[in-house]
């Protein structure tokens, strides 16, 4: 199977250390808290605020980002499964049909979305002393460059790939079409990696390559197009004066960033959830929708002044 790019994506789980794998998906995790201290850090310097309240919202953002993404994946996408399986929520293990460690599979998004919010306001009451409005419009552009890595993380893993496509940039996911179990049955190759590595490049399996279809690489049109997010709330916060305006970075981050997820779902495939039972939208299309309700209510109204 060819085509224009050409790409099998195969990639090694992450950087072998020999006493310590550092795993892409968590070093993108990495990446993005740290970047976000960094932005933050910069702006509450030129804001005045001190440093101590900055590590505690460093932690605030962290503890609400893991644990909504969790709920929201649990609640939003997969509570058929989990409702019967509670442990599993909080355990990276899986108990039936056999015990099997599966890390945390499953992060939503629109999860941590709300997590952060709510952490946001007991954060301004509690610590910052700030009305809620004014740590949202600064924090987004933080989140709104971590969303980058998280979805580069998401194409390090494979995961949240998009529908079969014939187009340019098609990608052949080998992790995505057959599980570590189906490459080690196929290959009689024991150690899972190698027997992915064997599919990717030896000629002897050419067979199974060819049962891997192109797909869309959902996860860097998102991450592409949070560039430009990322991009256009700083500028606006650093050389307009558009940090005055009440409410009104926050409410264009979440027009901008959930009208892209919104978009980008239409070449995803199904991630599960209730889609089926309310049809024409991707359960993630309908979570989408309210957050760009709300962020085009705060940016008409951003002029005035907003209590929460």
């Amino acid at each position: 199977m060819t085509h224009v790019l050409n790409i099998v994506w195969n990639p090694s789980e992450g950087i072998d250390l020999g006493f310590f794998v550092i795993r892409f998906y968590s070093l993108m995790f990495v990446i993005a808290f740290g970047l976000g201290w960094y932005i933050m850090k910069n702006i509450f310097d030129r804001e005045n605020e001190s440093i101590e309240k900055l590590d505690s919202l460093f932690v605030w953002t962290v503890l609400a980002t893991l644990l909504g993404a969790r709920l929201g994946h649990v609640l939003f996408y997969d509570w058929e499964y989990f409702r019967n399986h509670l442990l599993e929520i909080f355990l990276p293990f899986r108990f039936t049909p056999s015990f099997e460690f599966t890390g945390y599979q499953g992060l939503a998004s629109h999860g941590a979305a709300i997590s952060i919010i709510v952490a946001m306001y007991f954060y301004s009451k509690k610590v910052l002393k700030r009305p809620l409005l004014w740590i949202l419009d600064r924090v987004v552009i933080a989140v709104a460059s971590g969303a980058i890595f998280v979805r580069l993380g998401n194409f390090f893993n494979s995961e949240i790939v998009g529908k079969k496509t014939d187009s340019i940039f098609g990608i052949q996911f080998i992790r995505d079409q057959f599980s570590p179990r189906e490459a080690v049955s196929l290959t009689n190759i024991s150690n899972p990696t190698e027997a992915y590595h064997a599919i990717a490049n030896n000629p002897q399996y050419s067979m199974l390559l060819d049962q891997v279809p192109l797909k869309h690489p959902a996860q860097l049109y998102e991450s592409f197009c949070y560039v430009f997010v990322f991009a256009l709330l700083l500028f606006l916060y650093w050389k307009t004066d558009t940090r005055l305006k009440s409410g009104y970075l926050f409410g264009l981050f979440l027009v901008a960033l959930w009208t892209i997820r919104f978009i980008v779902e239409y070449v995803k495939e199904s991630q599960g959830g209730f889609e089926s039972s309310l049809g024409l939208f991707s359960t993630g299309q309908w979570l989408s929708i309210p957050f760009i309700l709300i962020g085009l209510y705060f940016i008409f109204t951003a002029e005035k002044p907003i209590k929460l």
